[in-house]
């Protein structure tokens, strides 16, 4: 089964210094169509004005994922943290059983653009946890190169949720096929460019709920780079 998500049917919140694109329910956007997707919970696609931010904000009992697109997110926390995040770099914040974090655009005259990813965790009130890897554009050319997992990895971060997420870049006569356990769903969310996935053509911001499908296939990329999720259902 798929099932398409379009782009422009997600929710969107314009706060002057913040607009975001919602894909599941999520503050004053409510969709009981669009609650999450197995155990991903949150997909919000930001652009913070230069010079803003969310100030300090609490979370707990969520993995956190940012994956910034262009621009830096600053981010600071109550764990002692003081980091700066860029394009490509992928970063984890395990909420656990309570944080206290910032996330700001510190630069004067460039907008950041990231993707604010959350994942239901597979225990509760776990010690609060930070990690962040840089993911080298040549690992994502034309393949699919992992980002987070439950066991990390060389460019991945480790999550404490039963999820795996994947990033690639596509363009041209470059494919990829990622076989998923059987019983796994699956979320497929392109960040921009055009794609086709299992023979379905999307567009940038368009997504693809899938079950009960053996392998993604990718193939038939225009300047594309795409994530992909396997999920617990």
């Amino acid at each position: 089964m798929i099932i398409l998500r379009p782009s422009q049917e997600r929710g969107y919140a314009d706060h002057g210094w913040l607009k975001s694109f919602h894909s599941f329910s999520f503050a004053n956007y409510h969709d009981p169509q669009h609650m999450g997707w197995g155990n991903l919970r949150v997909i919000n696609e930001d652009r913070i004005a230069p010079g803003s931010g969310f100030g300090t904000h609490g979370h707990r009992d969520m993995e956190i994922i940012s994956y910034v697109l262009s621009g830096e997110l600053a981010h600071q926390d109550s764990m002692g943290h003081v980091k700066s995040i860029p394009p490509g770099d992928i970063q984890r914040m395990s909420a656990g059983r309570g944080v206290m974090h910032s996330e700001f655009n510190h630069a004067p005259s460039a907008q950041t653009h990231f993707l604010q990813i959350w994942i239901m965790p597979n225990a509760q009130g776990i010690d609060p946890g930070y990690e962040q890897k840089t993911v080298p554009s040549q690992a994502k050319r034309g393949r699919l190169a992992m980002l987070a997992g439950e066991r990390g990895g060389e460019h991945a971060v480790r999550i404490h949720a039963d999820a795996q997420l994947w990033a690639g870049l596509f363009d041209g006569t470059e494919q990829a096929e990622l076989t998923l356990t059987p019983g796994r769903w699956a979320y497929v969310h392109l960040i921009r460019g055009n794609l086709r996935v299992n023979g379905h053509e999307i567009q940038a911001g368009d997504a693809l709920k899938m079950k009960d499908e053996p392998v993604i296939r990718i193939d038939a990329g225009h300047d594309a780079e795409v994530l992909v999720f396997e999920l617990a259902p």
